[in-house]
């Protein structure tokens, strides 16, 4: 039988903590139920330990850190992830869990958009846009149809929990996992479910302008890493067709009278078309370099299940 952990990152959420532990106890009665309080100012963590959740803390602020911990942390075979803000039903977890325990797939995803309940419950438009623009660069970037990029429920095997290093500090974390998977060929399903809003009283801790921002920073730095020959083969490009109109009228006119009286359009046309080239090299560079890092990364992980299948054999 699989050792399921349920992973809760906790920021200000005793109005409903107390609801979602114990409504994943009911659900999966023999799974750990752990919540992860970074650093709240009500009875976060008070509420869920009598409720009967393992709580730990993280003491470095952003959802990523805590993901991080959790993920450094915690041994099991499914990991579980939700937000404890009670906006996702617990009784949609065993559809969740199932393509994991069955090895069909490495990650499922609650899809809250498909249904249209995201719609008709989010009370922030903002988001619903930024979960667009987010979605379309990402499916263009990798070539997947993927509906729901950010949302915060998921269920994961041990294999990549265990081999994901995350960076994001705060809230790019879903953006970053989703972004991850696809770089790395782990096979992602999406599952349907419904989405409520937060109850009356209890607030979001997302900001739409900086935490929008973070998500775009996050998805340049994306491109930038996963996809650099091109992301910096687009720039160079770009650069190379503005020095070249720059320079046509310099070429038209040293053509027509053997003299260019142009200098510094000659100048500027020169510089840019030299430093498109540079940065054109740039991008070969480091397409060779992160095409080295996924070889490496196919062997180590190689590795990790080879020790895993071991233990396994062990036990």
């Amino acid at each position: 039988m699989s050792k399921i952990a349920v992973l809760i990152p906790c920021y200000n959420e005793e109005l409903t903590i107390e609801k979602v532990v114990k409504d994943f106890k009911k659900e999966l009665p023999d799974a750990d139920i752990y919540v992860y309080d970074n650093n709240s100012k009500d009875k976060t963590a008070e509420i869920a330990k009598n409720a009967g959740a393992i709580v730990k803390h993280e003491y470095k602020q952003g959802k990523g850190n805590v993901v991080r911990s959790m993920f450094q942390d915690i041994e099991a075979d499914i990991y579980v992830m939700v937000d404890g803000d009670d906006t996702y039903p617990a009784e949609f977890v065993h559809e969740l869990i199932k393509p994991v325990e069955n090895g069909e797939v490495d990650m499922t995803i609650g899809d809250r958009l498909s249904n249209g309940t995201y719609q008709e419950e989010n009370k922030r438009k903002f988001h619903e846009f930024g979960n667009n623009l987010v979605r379309e660069t990402i499916n263009i970037l990798f070539d997947t149809k993927l509906k729901d990029i950010m949302t915060g429920y998921r269920v994961f095997n041990k294999v990549f929990v265990k081999n994901m290093p995350v960076m994001s500090p705060k809230f790019e974390i879903e953006t970053e996992m989703t972004l991850y998977a696809l770089d790395k060929k782990y096979i992602i399903k999406e599952i349907p479910i419904i989405y409520r809003d937060r109850p009356e009283g209890s607030e979001s801790k997302l900001n739409t302008v900086s935490d929008g921002i973070k998500v775009v920073k996050t998805i340049i730095n994306m491109f930038k890493d996963y996809k650099p020959l091109q992301f910096f083969g687009i720039i160079a490009i770009l650069l190379f067709l503005v020095g070249i109109i720059v320079g046509i009228p310099v070429i038209t006119e040293f053509v027509r009278t053997n003299y260019i009286t142009k200098v510094p359009s000659a100048i500027l046309a020169t510089g840019l078309v030299m430093i498109s080239v540079i940065i054109g090299q740039c991008g070969i560079i480091l397409h060779t370099i992160v095409k080295q890092h996924k070889e490496n990364y196919e062997l180590n992980l190689l590795r990790y299940k080879q020790i895993e299948n071991l233990k396994n054999k062990l036990k």
